[in-house]
């Protein structure tokens, strides 16, 4: 493992992201940022099997992002690996680019439509069981918010898996700490969240999801792991990372950066 290189990726990404964000302030740039080393330690750390060339190879790692919205850094990991052309990035938004500031299917990439929160953990536990059925060595990743755990669709398939013993599915969750409106334990306090998944036959463990190496060992601990228990992985993270006004505001998630704040900030990215 290259930390220099994923450690490079990740202070590519945050940069790109910022400067998708200048195109289209309509995306959630902090939602985005705070997963930046967890796409990172899946594409670039060999835990994802994937073919940009064939984007529906059967063989495939399913990643379902069901935080549909905080997924715009991947959208430069996409194009540097080969799924579309670079020059895309600089589209975004605009009227025939399939680059919107909420991602879609038709982004090759993309495995699902994940705008409503809370859809994405059932939907990849379906995957999860159709690929059991088939014998198949694929494995499916998921990433939610911290915020999305509010949701009571979240726990049903929660439950689902682990009755199943579905130990091929790895649930990331974001955990950021900071919803739509608020610090999340001030809206909904879900601490320990590990301890909520151990209740319903999951295995759970935490690391620091800034830490590359960390992020990219447990992923790969838990890709391996046949025991017959679906895996959960808590990321502590933090919204916004990499741009100071954004990681101290608890009302990050639709902030609007002025135009000085923009100027600094992309002189500190340089």
């Amino acid at each position: 493992m290259d930390l220099t290189f994923l450690n490079e990726k990740a202070r590519e990404v945050r940069k790109e992201t910022f400067e998708i964000y200048k195109l289209s302030p309509g995306i959630r740039l902090a939602s985005s940022l705070s997963d930046v080393e967890i796409f990172v330690a899946l594409y670039y750390g060999k835990i994802l099997n994937f073919d940009p060339k064939n984007p529906r190879w059967e063989g495939r790692d399913r990643f379902i992002i069901s935080k549909g919205h905080g997924s715009i850094s991947l959208y430069p990991i996409l194009a540097d690996l080969g799924f579309f052309d670079k020059k895309e990035l600089e589209r975004i938004s605009r009227e025939g680019s399939f680059l919107g500031d909420i991602p879609d299917t038709r982004i090759p990439g993309y495995e699902t439509i994940n705008g409503s929160l809370g859809h994405g953990v059932g939907v990849a536990c379906g995957i999860a069981l159709a690929l059991k059925k088939k014998n198949s060595d694929s494995k499916v990743f998921i990433l939610t918010g911290d915020g999305e755990l509010d949701e009571g669709s979240i726990w049903e398939s929660v439950m689902f898996a682990g009755h199943h013993k579905l130990d091929n599915l790895i649930l990331i969750v974001d955990n950021n700490k900071t919803s739509m409106l608020d610090r999340s334990k001030n809206i909904l306090d879900l601490e320990p969240i590990e301890e909520k998944f151990s209740a319903f036959k999951w295995k759970a463990e935490r690391v620091d999801g800034h830490d590359i190496v960390d992020v990219c060992e447990l992923l790969k601990k838990m890709k391996e792991d046949k025991s017959g228990f679906p895996k959960a992985l808590i990321a502590d993270t933090i919204k916004g990372k990499g741009i100071s006004q954004l990681e101290n505001d608890a009302m990050s998630h639709s902030r609007v950066l002025n135009k000085e704040e923009i100027i600094e900030i992309t002189e500190k990215l340089k």
